[in-house]
């Protein structure tokens, strides 16, 4: 009996891979390609920045992206407040000839925490001049239903400040939005350190995942990308499986009745 492909639906975009990786940090845009590859991602974020025509290595990085055959996700990161957020949308999705947008607007640059009352009114803004926004929030329930109401159909929630790796710092926040949200297109962004926290969000029930520093900064990127593929994969078929509750005492899983030295009390 063929099964109805499971997919990520970003907007107007399904995706067969539920992991989305970043194009910064790598040794190298031949580490970064093959990285890539074996994530088997089909979209990756990338941002604009100035290029020294002296520089080659910013067209080499750029070359590369081309080579993957991705659907691109530029970001506004790097930005401090909304109208600099639209700018550099504006002129991202000139550049890169897509309406999809990573809003990140950062709040505080200790931690990286992005700002809500800006980001929230970035997101109206470019909502309504046609951007599909996928705004990068913290696990907050009601700057997630605000963005929602302003017509952002995916959310993306941090696990952890960027570059941390520590993982999902907040499970119950995370579940409750999970949970409160159960049709709108989840993906935990930044945090993410080891495939296991991948693993675990997946099982919690989210969309996707997007990541960068933990595939980039790894001593074997290549290897570390399979890796997260297969978490975010292993994953996502638990949560659709079904996971069994847990319990306060033991169960035996093999029954005792009928064993030849079993007792009744």
């Amino acid at each position: 009996m063929e099964t109805k492909q499971d997919l990520l639906k970003l907007y107007d975009c399904e995706l067969s891979s539920r992991l989305l990786v970043g194009t910064a940090l790598y040794p190298s845009p031949e580490i970064m390609n093959k990285a890539i590859s074996a994530s088997a991602s089909e979209m990756v974020t990338l941002s604009l920045r100035r290029q020294d025509p002296g520089n080659q290595q910013g067209q080499s990085i750029w070359q590369h992206i081309q080579q993957s055959n991705c659907a691109l996700l530029p970001n506004t990161a790097g930005c401090h407040s909304a109208q600099e957020a639209i700018t550099l949308a504006q002129m991202s999705r000139e550049m890169f000839n897509t309406d999809f947008i990573k809003l990140e607007v950062i709040g505080d640059d200790y931690n990286l925490q992005p700002d809500p009352f800006e980001t929230l009114k970035a997101a109206e803004i470019l909502i309504k001049m046609g951007f599909k926004v996928l705004p990068y929030c913290t696990d907050d329930l009601v700057l997630c239903q605000r963005l929602l109401e302003v017509g952002c159909e995916v959310l993306m929630p941090w696990g952890s400040p960027i570059g941390t790796g520590k993982g999902l710092m907040n499970p119950y926040n995370l579940q409750a939005i999970r949970t409160r949200f159960p049709s709108t297109s989840l993906i935990i962004d930044a945090g993410i350190g080891k495939p296991s926290q991948a693993m675990a969000a997946m099982e919690m029930g989210f969309d996707g995942i997007l990541l960068n520093t933990a595939i980039a900064k790894a001593h074997d990127p290549i290897i570390m990308a399979q890796a997260f593929s297969h978490a975010v994969r292993g994953g996502r078929q638990a949560y659709l499986a079904g996971l069994m509750e847990s319990r306060q005492t033991a169960s035996p899983s093999t029954p005792v009745l009928g064993t030849p030295f079993w007792q009744q009390v």
